[in-house]
């Protein structure tokens, strides 16, 4: 049951990740990927919140993992985000390909962080 909560879960977090980025890009038409950079900050939260609630117990290991590596990983996307990053490279930005790599790599690390704080109350 697990696996197809999963399936259904990471259907769900790709179809976010098109309506979140496609949105960001129709806004903001810009060379730089800030839908991708969005993204990956924002699913990382929630895996930081959603694992921070399993730890504190309020979020069951099932369902725990289902949204983490179900929905978040569907609509999380560091193949994107380090393709962005080769794309600024070869189309001359080599400054932005460095921004964008360490950048979100940087910003999802403190997003998990931030998630995982905003869940401590939870316990």
């Amino acid at each position: 049951m697990t696996a197809l909560l999963i399936c259904l879960l990471g259907g769900l977090g790709a179809m976010a990740r098109f309506a979140v980025d496609g949105a960001v890009r129709q806004r903001w038409a810009t060379a730089f990927p800030a839908g991708t950079v969005l993204v990956n900050v924002s699913g990382s939260f929630l895996a930081g919140l959603l694992s921070g609630a399993a730890l504190a117990g309020t979020l069951g290991g099932p369902a725990a993992t289902a949204a983490v590596v179900g929905f978040c990983g569907g609509y999380t996307t560091f193949s994107t985000a380090m393709t962005d990053t080769v794309r600024l490279a070869r189309d001359g930005s080599p400054l932005r390909a460095l921004l964008n790599a360490a950048g979100t790599g940087a910003l999802t690390v403190l997003a998990v962080l931030a998630g995982l704080a905003a869940a401590a109350p939870l316990s």
